[in-house]
């Protein structure tokens, strides 16, 4: 299991632990041991489930389990994946949100189900490399997000998931074809001056949206009035790539090579190391919802490329800032075969999350 560092360290390498591992014996046969908990090695069971996914299953949960108790566990718990103390988190809300989050995933240490992850494919278009990045979540800590571009839009998906926003989901999507100019340094920490900048260019984006839906309404009518179909439906479609690459041929050539960058006033975040300065800005929506994925929506937010390594979103409804940093350990094996495929597995692990 790949571990994200310690919140708010983003920048740091992630950290490995082992969960299973099998010996290969003679005539065929093997033996699996789960590596879970503090007491070494144990007999555990390993099942293959159907293509691409399989199961292990802990025998003896006993050696998970620690003398001192739940107590003791869940302080061990804290002082692995958080880096601190009970008594160094202040924060009500955060202990709570930590709490839930041990509970949860210590309901499931015996039995885990491994489902197999693509890697996004990249074309030379593309804003940036895309790939796995680690991610500042306020009070939950630090999560991983799959960044992959989808003609003019880009889609931050959860691989890692919290007690509100579960893995699975897409956490930002980012409108390329919308980038947002900055006012100046001094404009920029009035708060209210980048909510008025967002908010018009989310009104810019409805009333487009409301064009090309009553548009396609017009040419199913015209279709369906003349024999034979109208080729409008095609041209429609040229019509819409030409405009995507358009609007991003304008947006790299007055794209500055980089402009000063800080956070409004008021604007939290978890990691105050960060750029202060940036390449550009497009307009884009967060996912939030209540705990449990309660009452999903999609509110409005700033996508701020930093540099090839590391971008960040600020939440404008939240007041939030999330940094991430690219992921750069290797994984073999594990490119899709093909732009379908990979589709096809977001498609599936949003499908899970639901």
């Amino acid at each position: 299991m790949y571990l994200p560092p310690h919140d708010p360290h983003v920048d740091d390498p992630m950290r490995f632990k082992p969960l299973f591992r099998i010996h290969l014996m003679e005539r065929k046969c093997a033996t699996v041991e789960c590596m879970y908990g503090h007491k070494g090695p144990h007999n555990g069971h390993i099942q293959i489930v159907k293509k691409d996914e399989f199961s292990t299953k802990c025998n003896q949960t006993d050696h998970h389990r620690m003398s001192g108790g739940r107590q003791e566990e869940f302080r061990t718990w804290l002082r692995e994946e958080w880096g601190r103390t009970l008594e160094d988190i202040f924060h009500e809300h955060m202990q709570e949100l930590i709490l839930m989050k041990f509970i949860y995933t210590s309901q499931y240490d015996n039995c885990l189900t491994y489902r197999r992850i693509y890697l996004p494919p990249g074309s030379p278009d593309d804003l940036i490399q895309p790939g796995l990045f680690k991610g500042t979540y306020g009070s939950h800590g630090l999560e991983i997000v799959m960044l992959s571009f989808h003609g003019n839009k880009a889609k931050g998906t959860k691989i890692t998931g919290d007690p509100n926003i579960p893995a699975g989901q897409q956490t930002v999507e980012i409108d390329l074809a919308h980038p947002l100019h900055l006012p100046d340094i001094e404009n920029l920490r009035d708060f209210s001056e980048l909510s008025r900048i967002v908010l018009e260019v989310q009104e810019q984006v409805r009333r487009e949206e409301q064009e090309r839906e009553q548009q396609q309404q017009e040419e199913h009518s015209q279709q369906a009035a003349s024999q034979p179909a109208s080729p409008l439906g095609g041209g429609e479609g040229a019509e819409g790539e030409e405009t995507a690459a358009g609007a991003e041929g304008t947006t790299q050539e007055k794209a500055p090579a980089s402009q000063p960058f800080v956070l409004p006033m008021g604007v939290i975040s978890r990691n105050e190391d960060y750029p202060r300065t940036c390449r550009i800005c497009f307009y884009g929506t967060g996912l939030i919802a209540g705990h449990g994925f309660t009452s999903p929506e999609r509110t409005p937010g700033v996508f701020v490329l930093f540099d090839d390594d590391r971008f960040g979103f600020i939440w404008l409804e939240l007041k939030s800032f999330s940094l991430y940093s690219r992921i750069k350990v290797s994984f073999q094996n594990a490119q899709a075969p093909s732009r379908e495929a990979f589709d096809e597995m977001l498609k599936n692990i949003q499908s899970l999350a639901t």
